[in-house]
């Protein structure tokens, strides 16, 4: 029997689609955010690593999504922000990434993908509000290695997330690791389809991906994704006081 995205969500912890699956759960064609792709090669540096590195390249923009209606707003621009209780490196500190580019926030396929993503979430958890924060990110091999997640494996303090690989050139490594919260029990595989996506239940489940190496050094590798967290409670935030 073939599962839903949410029926293996709410078994595994996890859902894997191949962007066939991922365009008939949020009921879209993907199609139109090919031709945005450029906007990754226009990722400011992030200037926040702690372990030195200047191979992550992102921006950051927040949303919200009534679930009764479907409608999706962007919110004013805030900061990133975690607890170091979900990341041990970079937690505990406001960090201030460039907002998404609006020709992407403002793209009719971008509003059905986050709409239709929550929609999926929303069947494991029914609630009447997502808070969602939005991650472009391009991890390059430029000083050798590139590392999508140098905090190692995490959660990432939200209700679910949606990791979606946008492209992959010229990198070796990069599998992607899933680990059940309250044991040992693992999944390992590497995401290569465009447009593929894995969602993840943050409350059972962490993941982490390995580090990158260039195929053909000295040429430049990367690899691009579009990192989605939906949340019920509000957006992280240090606590007041």
């Amino acid at each position: 029997m073939i599962l839903t995205p949410t029926q293996q969500i709410a078994a595994a912890g996890y859902a894997r689609l191949a962007r066939g699956e991922l365009e008939a759960a949020v009921h879209a064609s993907l199609a139109p955010l090919e031709l945005l792709h450029p906007s990754w090669a226009r990722l400011p540096r992030d200037r926040y690593l702690r372990d030195g590195g200047r191979y992550r390249s992102r921006r950051h923009s927040c949303f919200e999504l009534e679930t009764a209606t479907g409608d999706v707003v962007q919110t004013p621009h805030r900061p990133h922000w975690q607890s170091t209780d979900y990341n041990a490196l970079h937690g505990g500190m406001l960090r201030w990434f460039e907002p998404i580019e609006p020709r992407l926030t403002s793209a009719g396929v971008w509003l059905e993908l986050l709409g239709g993503l929550g929609r999926v979430f929303e069947a494991v958890m029914p609630v009447p509000r997502w808070f969602i924060e939005a991650h472009q990110f391009r991890i390059d091999t430029l000083g050798g290695v590139g590392r999508p997640t140098p905090e190692g494996a995490h959660r990432d303090g939200v209700d679910f997330v949606a990791v979606i690989i946008v492209a992959r050139h010229g990198v070796s490594g990069g599998e992607t690791r899933v680990f059940d919260n309250a044991g040992p029990e693992g999944v390992r595989f590497t995401m290569t389809e465009p447009w593929s996506a894995l969602l993840l239940d943050d409350a059972r489940v962490k993941h982490e991906t390995t580090p990158l190496q260039p195929l053909e050094p000295p040429a430049l590798g990367y690899r691009d994704t579009l990192v989605l967290t939906f949340r019920q409670h509000g957006f992280q935030e240090p606590a007041a006081g």
